[in-house]
């Protein structure tokens, strides 16, 4: 499993519940103090707001087009261990740390090392490294090799590695293609990753999962007798979904291989709990 140490989760990984963009102190200790399974936050490179005057450059929790935050990685890290540090084992958050730059992933490796256990709680580190559908040139990808070279530094984490996508409330047409898929297993190959024994969860969009079971199925048996290998569906407020075939694929690829972070509002469609549907 890419994160069993998530007790209780095992069997079934769409059980485990997410919140966003955790990108203040605020929110985040409304997290801490909630029964939320896995933070997820988002990371560049910016200034602290503070009332010392330091101005310097350093990776923080934001979403571009954001420059500022009232809190740091270093703090946010902090903050997190010290919970899971003292509660019991089954109320231990996960950690999904969405890098908006390669060079805010790379200023981050030496913070997260010092001072985050990877090894006791689950730690997930998330880039879209390559261009996906659907015609999508918007979002420059983070760099793939210098991705992999970063992670390689930081021990037992789960790579959470996508594409950047392009999808709406109209869009009805539009897959992850073999093509796409392909070159996610060529960069995967090429980098090594499949031997470094490090588990993988490759975010996919909800509307373009739904209509890609048979190209995501052959990147799953790619990896899945190597290495632990999962998909993490997400979907924005007002996408547009096929909720009957979301569900064909999520039950096609199994329970206990995919996680669902998606609005609550298609999560309920979704009847996750009735297997008889």
């Amino acid at each position: 499993m890419a994160d069993a140490r998530l007790i209780g989760h095992i069997d079934n990984l769409t059980d485990i519940t997410w919140a966003h963009a955790v990108d203040s102190q605020k929110y985040l200790l409304e997290v801490l103090n909630s029964d939320i399974d896995f933070i997820e936050a988002d990371i560049l490179l910016g200034h602290v707001d503070n009332d010392c005057g330091d101005q310097h450059i350093l990776p923080i929790m934001a979403h571009p087009p954001a420059t500022t935050s009232d809190i740091s990685l270093e703090s946010f890290l902090t903050q997190i261990q010290e919970y899971n540090s003292i509660v019991e084992p089954n109320k231990v958050k996960g950690v999904k740390l969405d890098f908006k730059s390669i060079n805010a992933l790379e200023a981050s490796i030496d913070i997260i090392n010092s001072i985050y256990n990877k090894q006791s709680f689950p730690t997930w580190i998330n880039a879209d490294i390559l261009p996906g559908p659907v015609n999508n040139t918007e979002t420059v990808p983070v760099d793939p090799k210098r991705f992999f070279d970063a992670v390689k530094q930081l021990g037992p984490v789960v790579l959470s590695i996508g594409w950047t996508t392009k999808w709406s409330e109209s869009s009805l047409d539009g897959c992850y293609t073999e093509d796409h898929v392909n070159e996610m297993i060529s960069v995967i190959k090429e980098n090594h990753i499949d031997k470094q024994g490090i588990a993988i969860t490759f975010p996919v969009r909800a509307g373009i999962a739904a209509n890609s079971l048979n190209q995501l199925k052959i990147l799953h048996r790619a990896f899945n007798n190597k290495i632990n290998v999962t998909f993490t569906i997400w979907s924005s407020a007002n996408d547009a979904v096929n909720v009957e075939k979301l569900r064909q694929f999520i039950f096609t690829i199994g329970l206990n291989k995919v996680y669902v972070d998606v609005p609550a509002d298609l999560k309920n469609q979704l009847h996750l709990d009735d297997v008889s549907l």
